[in-house]
C-alpha cells in the first residue's frame, strides 16, 4: 500500500480517537458537575411554563460529586445545574463537614453555595454560625459578611466579614474581631487564626486584655494554649502602672514573664522611672526586672531627670504583693550616672527602696557643682527622689577647684554630706582630718590665702554649691600662707586626685567609659571607720 496512503489513514485514525476521547472528557464533565436527585417524596415539572425546573417536596434528598444535600422542598434548574433549597437545609460531605440553613441556593455549574438563617458550618470541634454564609466547594471556603461567630474548644471569635477553611483549618477575620478566651479577650481589626493550632496571627492594630495586663500589637502571633505571644512593631505590655515596648516582644503569659529586644522602654509611670536598652527582661510573678545592651535607669520623679549607665541593670522584688514590699536597683559594672547637678563613676551600684539608700562600691566618685566626693565607699540616702544626705566611708576625700591650680581640698576616714532642697549644705568630716582651704574676698572671690590644718573632727558649711567656712571641734594645728609662699608640700594633699576627665558630661556620656588609671585606684583599707561620741552613745543604749 502506498505510503501516502498509510499516513493518511493513521492520521484519520488519531483524528476520531481525540473526538472520542474529547466526547468522553465532555460527558464525565457533565457527569461530575450535574447535580443528582436521590430520594424526594413529591415531584413537579410543568414543561409548558417552566420547561427547565423541577418541583420537589417532602425529604428531598441531592448529590453532587461528594456533597449530599438534604431539604423539605427544592427547585432544581436543570438548564443552569442549579438548586434553590428550603427549610431544614443540610449539607454533608464526608464525616467532618456539615453545613445547616434554612435556605440554600447551590450554583453546580460554580460549585458555589449560598446559605442564608441561622446557617452553621460544622467542622469537626468547629462550629461557624452566622445569618448568611457562601460555600466555594472548589476552595473548600466558607465565608460570611454581615456577622459571624467561630467556636471551638478554646475560644469564641466574632468579627463582621471571615471566611473558614475545613481542610486548612485556617480562619481570618475583618472588622470589629473579638477572640473570648476564658483568661483574656483579644480584640482586632484583622485577624488569622487556626482552630488546629489554636494560634492566633495579628495583622492590625489589636489589645489583648486580661486580668493581669494589657497588650498593644500590630502584627505578631499569640497561642492560646502555651499563652505565649510573640510581637512584632513596638508592641506594648501594660501590668499596672508598668509599660515594656520594644521592637519585638515575647511574653508568656503562665510563667508572667515578657522579653523585649532592641530600643526596649520599661516604663513605670506610678513610681516615675522607666528602663531603656536593646534587652530588657520583666517578670510580673516575681517583680523582677532586667535590662542590658546599652542599658539606662532613667528617674524623672523630679523636674531634672537622672541617667544611670551600666552594663547591666537588674531590678529585684522581696516579699511582693505585701506591706513589706521592698526592691533593690543592681547596677553593675562600669557604672556612670548624669543629672544636671550630680554625676557619678562606680565599679557597681545598688539602691534599696526600703531605706532608700543608693550605695556605690569600688572606685567611686560623686560630683556636685564644684565639688568631688570620692572614698571607697558611697552611701546616698534619698528622701522623696531628692538627696538627703550622703556617706564617704575610707579615704574619703572632697575637693573643690578654685582656679585652674588652686583646689580647696579634705580629706578624712569618713564624711558626710547633708542636703537641703537638693543642696548641699553641710559636710562634717571624722577622723585624721586635714584641709587645704582658700578664703576669698565677699567683693570679688580672689583668693585671700593658703590655709592649711590638721584636726579629729571638721564641719564645712556650703553656700550656693560651694565652701563657705568651717569649724574644727577638738585640738587642731595649721598654718596660713600667702599665696606665693605655700611650700610644695602643702600646695596638695597626699590623697589629692582631680577626676575631671572621667566625669559624665551630659547625658549621652554615660555610654563611654572612662576609668581612672592604675596608680590612681584606691587601696580597700579594712580598718573600720571612726564612730563619733554621738554614733557611739546610740550603739551602746540598743
Amino acid at each position: 500500500m502506498d505510503k501516502r496512503i498509510i499516513i493518511a489513514l493513521l492520521c484519520i485514525g488519531c483524528v476520531c480517537w481525540l473526538s472520542a476521547q474529547e466526547r468522553k472528557d465532555t460527558t464525565a464533565e457533565k457527569k461530575k458537575t450535574r447535580v443528582d436527585l436521590l430520594y424526594a417524596d413529591e415531584a413537579q415539572a410543568d414543561k409548558q411554563k417552566r420547561p427547565d425546573v423541577q418541583v420537589l417536596v417532602g425529604s428531598v434528598r441531592l448529590k453532587h460529586d461528594s456533597m449530599y444535600m438534604f431539604c423539605d422542598s427544592a427547585l432544581i434548574y436543570e438548564k443552569v445545574n442549579s438548586v434553590e433549597a428550603f427549610g431544614n437545609v443540610r449539607m454533608e460531605q464526608g464525616d467532618t463537614l456539615f453545613i445547616y440553613g434554612d435556605y440554600l441556593y447551590y450554583d453546580g455549574m460554580s460549585q458555589l453555595a449560598m446559605l442564608r438563617e441561622h446557617v452553621r458550618m460544622i467542622n469537626r470541634n468547629t462550629v461557624l454560625t452566622t445569618d448568611s454564609l457562601n460555600y466555594d466547594r472548589v476552595l473548600n471556603l466558607g465565608y460570611y459578611f454581615e456577622g459571624g461567630t467561630l467556636t471551638d474548644e478554646e475560644n469564641v471569635l466574632d468579627s463582621d466579614w471571615g471566611e473558614y477553611s475545613p481542610v486548612t483549618k485556617l480562619a481570618v477575620f475583618n472588622h470589629n474581631v473579638r477572640l473570648v478566651n476564658p483568661k483574656f479577650t483579644l480584640t482586632s481589626d484583622t485577624l488569622k487564626y487556626s482552630t488546629l493550632t489554636k494560634v492566633a496571627t495579628i495583622l492590625g492594630p489589636s489589645d489583648i486584655v486580661s486580668q493581669e495586663n494589657q497588650i498593644y500589637s500590630e502584627r505578631g502571633i499569640y497561642n492560646t494554649v502555651t499563652e505565649q505571644a510573640e510581637l512584632l512593631d513596638r508592641s506594648i505590655l501594660t501590668n499596672g502602672s508598668k509599660k515594656l515596648v520594644g521592637d519585638s516582644l515575647f511574653y508568656d503569659r503562665k510563667l508572667g514573664y515578657g522579653e523585649a529586644f532592641d530600643n526596649v522602654q520599661m516604663n513605670d509611670t506610678l513610681n516615675r522611672n522607666m528602663l531603656t536598652g536593646d534587652y530588657c527582661y520583666y517578670n510580673e510573678l516575681t517583680g523582677n526586672a532586667l535590662a542590658t545592651k546599652r542599658a539606662v535607669a532613667i528617674d524623672y520623679s523630679q523636674g531634672d531627670s537622672l541617667f544611670m549607665h551600666g552594663d547591666t541593670l537588674r531590678m529585684v522584688t522581696f516579699n511582693l504583693n505585701t506591706d513589706s514590699m521592698y526592691r533593690e536597683m543592681r547596677v553593675y559594672h562600669k557604672v556612670r550616672a548624669y543629672r544636671t547637678d550630680v554625676q557619678a563613676v562606680c565599679d557597681s551600684l545598688v539602691y534599696n527602696s526600703k531605706d532608700s539608700c543608693m550605695t556605690m562600691y569600688t572606685d567611686p566618685i560623686l560630683w556636685y557643682g564644684y565639688q568631688q566626693l570620692l572614698g571607697e565607699e558611697i552611701k546616698v540616702y534619698m528622701n522623696d527622689s531628692t538627696i538627703d544626705w550622703a556617706h564617704i566611708i575610707n579615704q574619703a576625700l572632697a575637693v573643690e577647684q578654685k582656679d585652674s591650680i588652686h583646689y580647696n581640698q579634705i580629706t578624712g576616714k569618713e564624711m558626710k554630706a547633708f542636703f537641703q532642697g537638693g543642696e548641699m549644705r553641710q559636710v562634717d568630716v571624722n577622723g585624721n582630718v586635714l584641709v587645704v582651704f582658700y578664703p576669698v574676698e565677699e567683693k570679688d572671690s580672689s583668693l585671700i590665702m593658703h590655709d592649711y590644718t590638721e584636726g579629729s573632727f571638721l564641719r564645712m558649711l556650703l553656700k550656693e554649691r560651694k565652701m563657705e567656712r568651717g569649724t574644727f571641734i577638738g585640738k587642731t594645728t595649721g598654718t596660713a600662707y600667702p599665696l606665693d609662699q605655700i611650700p610644695a608640700d602643702k600646695f596638695r594633699l597626699p590623697s589629692f586626685a582631680w577626676f575631671a576627665d572621667i566625669r559624665p558630661r551630659d547625658k549621652n556620656d554615660i555610654f563611654n567609659w572612662r576609668g581612672k588609671k592604675a596608680d590612681e585606684v584606691l587601696q580597700k583599707n579594712d580598718r573600720r571607720p571612726a564612730v563619733s561620741p554621738r554614733e557611739m552613745h546610740i550603739k551602746r543604749n540598743k
